[in-house]
């Protein structure tokens, strides 16, 4: 549901969006660390933001890391 997202703010589309791993942290909602695969050796580190559901928002992008290889450890961020 992000990707959309995150395709604006890099200016580009990608072909492979697959998420590979994740975690979450309990805010004033849930945030998700997700890293991605976007293609060839190249993955992306997400942080997405779900609100608490009775205020009935969609998943926002929150920030992301981009320039990241499947060994990198997927940290809070």
């Amino acid at each position: 549901k992000v990707k959309p997202q995150v395709e604006e703010k890099e200016g580009k589309t990608f072909d492979v969006f697959t998420a590979v791993e994740f975690k979450t942290q309990v805010v004033a909602g849930t945030n998700y660390f997700i890293k991605v695969h976007v293609g060839n050796d190249e993955f992306m580190h997400l942080r997405v933001f779900r609100s608490l559901p009775h205020e009935n928002k969609p998943l926002s992008l929150h920030s992301y890391q981009s320039s990241k290889t499947k060994h990198d450890e997927l940290a809070f961020f």
